[in-house]
């Protein structure tokens, strides 16, 4: 969900529809995204995979982190082949689960979904926000997050993390757990030494529309620094819309705006870059994904 660094809201703001980019030379697969969030209220989930597809984004992994977003989730990598699905318990759900009595028995029907079909490839999005959640949460929020690496490990699904204001606290769960063999930093949010320590353990980073934000300098530096064969791209659509269109509500077709600032911030042919993001979410969540249209 929305995560590192936050829209920022005015008294009105621009609902403008951001204009259709050039197509990429290669096709991507926006990695994390929440079209549960937008469909109805942004845009149509049969019309946001057109639009996607039409500038050479054919693929998306939609990401559920409460029980109806998870459960919408499932349903929609069922009946489409451009989608793949994760689910979990965002970080601020679990406090407010455990205070309910209700922790135990939604990490029960997570990793019942996440078994419920061979397209829900991942665990996600789970791990700590301390930007949210107060003191008092926080043994909750760590332990849904650790929950969720051992059912990753034991599924064998991807692990897809949500990190904000808890680098060191992440790489500490993470170290104290062991990492699953596939795991994904969602919407990087580090410098350089901690886009070291997420690589040193495995991690693929994947970058979304913040990248091109003017005040997000560390970030093009971390993605500077990583290797090309771990670098994936997103949107977190509906949130974090890539500069031009910041504070508009994002969507999947919009993920050539981030891939062209990627790939003139390394210096890379940007077909060049797309081919190996594309490789790369195929090695993160794996498997024949269909066509890439909608089926009903």
């Amino acid at each position: 969900m929305r995560a590192a660094t936050e829209e920022k809201s005015g008294s009105k703001r621009d609902r403008e529809r951001p204009p259709a980019p050039e197509p990429l030379p290669h096709p991507v697969v926006d990695n994390h995204c929440h079209l549960e969030i937008a469909d109805g209220d942004w845009m149509a989930t049969d019309t946001a995979l057109a639009e996607a597809a039409s500038v050479g984004v054919p693929r998306i992994v939609q990401i559920g982190c409460d029980l109806p977003a998870a459960r919408w989730s499932v349903e929609a990598a069922r009946q489409y082949d451009a989608i793949v699905a994760g689910v979990a318990l965002h970080p601020n759900e679990a406090p407010r689960l455990a205070a309910e009595g209700k922790l135990e028995e939604a990490l029960a029907e997570i990793e019942q979904l996440a078994s419920a079909h061979d397209k829900v490839r991942a665990v996600g999005e789970t791990g700590l926000d301390f930007f949210r959640t107060d003191a008092d949460g926080l043994a909750a929020q760590e332990y849904s997050f650790r929950r969720h690496i051992e059912m990753a490990k034991r599924l064998d699904k991807t692990l897809v993390i949500h990190d904000r204001d808890a680098h060191d606290d992440v790489l500490r769960v993470l170290d104290s757990e062991g990492v699953p063999e596939r795991w994904v930093m969602h919407c990087f949010s580090g410098d350089v030494e901690f886009a070291k320590a997420c690589l040193d353990r495995g991690a693929w980073l994947s970058f979304a529309g913040t990248v091109t934000f003017k005040n997000a300098q560390h970030l093009r530096d971390a993605l500077a620094i990583t290797p090309q064969d771990r670098i994936l791209v997103e949107t977190d659509a509906p949130f974090l819309t890539p500069h031009p269109y910041r504070g508009r509500p994002n969507a999947s077709y919009l993920v050539p705006v981030t891939m062209r600032v990627m790939a003139e911030t390394r210096g890379d042919d940007l077909g060049e870059l797309c081919a190996a993001v594309d490789a790369n979410t195929e090695a993160a969540f794996g498997g024949t994904w269909g066509a890439g249209s909608a089926s009903s």
